[in-house]
């Protein structure tokens, strides 16, 4: 069993790549943001910091910026090190747009499947009570 969890729930695959983007997406949307608070931000959606480390944040945010769905800049001030703080462009809004369309449509699949499921587990356990 435990060979069937790690090929159904632990890879790390392109598709995760792509959920990360569009959760830094949308933290974008809400406001500017840097690299370590863009990682406590995103444990809301299920990104642990073993699963989430700097450098894999700084190359996903890299390659969105080259795509146009992000914009950077180095802020100054405070009594820190300069840091790099990021913006969802106009691109990334239209981005986050399709995106949430494409999930709204998987989960609606995704919901219909589990009900499925439900439903037929109901009616297994139902028909073994009575036959008890």
């Amino acid at each position: 069993m435990e060979k069937e969890h790690d090929f159904f729930c632990t890879s790390k695959s392109h598709k995760m790549e792509r959920f990360l983007e569009v959760c830094l997406l949308l933290l974008l949307y809400d406001e500017v943001g840097y690299g370590y608070g863009l990682i406590e931000q995103l444990a809301y959606f299920g990104f642990s910091q073993e699963e989430l480390n700097v450098g894999t944040l700084y190359r996903t945010l890299r390659k969105m910026e080259k795509e146009g769905l992000v914009s950077s800049l180095w802020e100054e001030g405070g009594q820190g090190p300069r840091r790099r703080v990021y913006e969802i462009t106009e691109s990334g809004k239209r981005n986050l747009d399709q995106w949430i369309n494409i999930l709204e449509i998987r989960k609606a699949r995704i919901d219909k499947l589990i009900l499925k499921y439900e439903e037929k587990t109901i009616t297994e356990r139902r028909m073994e009570s009575e036959n008890i």
